[in-house]
C-alpha cells in the first residue's frame, strides 16, 4: 500500500488496498479491514469490491459479526 497507494496510483493501488483489506478480514482485524474495505467501496476500479461481493465471499466470514460490517453490505433492496 506504501508503494502504490491509491492516491498516487489510480489504477495499481486499489487493488494493493484490496488485497490488504482481505488479508486483514482473513485475519479477523475488523479495524484495519472496515476503513479499507469502505474507501474501496466508493471508488471504481478493475475487480471492484462491492456490497454483494462482501455479503457472499467467504474471505470476510470473520468481520460478519462486526456492526462496521453489516453497515457495509446493507444495500436498499432493489425496486
Amino acid at each position: 500500500m506504501a508503494i502504490h497507494p491509491t492516491s498516487k496510483d489510480p489504477f495499481g493501488g486499489p487493488e494493493e488496498d484490496d488485497r490488504m483489506a482481505r488479508i486483514y478480514a482473513l485475519l479477523g482485524d475488523a479495524d484495519h479491514a472496515i476503513p479499507i474495505l469502505k474507501r474501496l467501496l466508493q471508488i471504481p476500479y478493475g475487480d471492484a469490491i462491492t456490497p454483494a461481493l462482501l455479503r457472499l465471499d467467504p474471505m470476510f466470514d470473520p468481520l460478519r459479526n462486526d456492526p462496521r460490517f453489516q453497515k457495509l453490505v446493507a444495500s436498499p433492496t432493489p425496486k
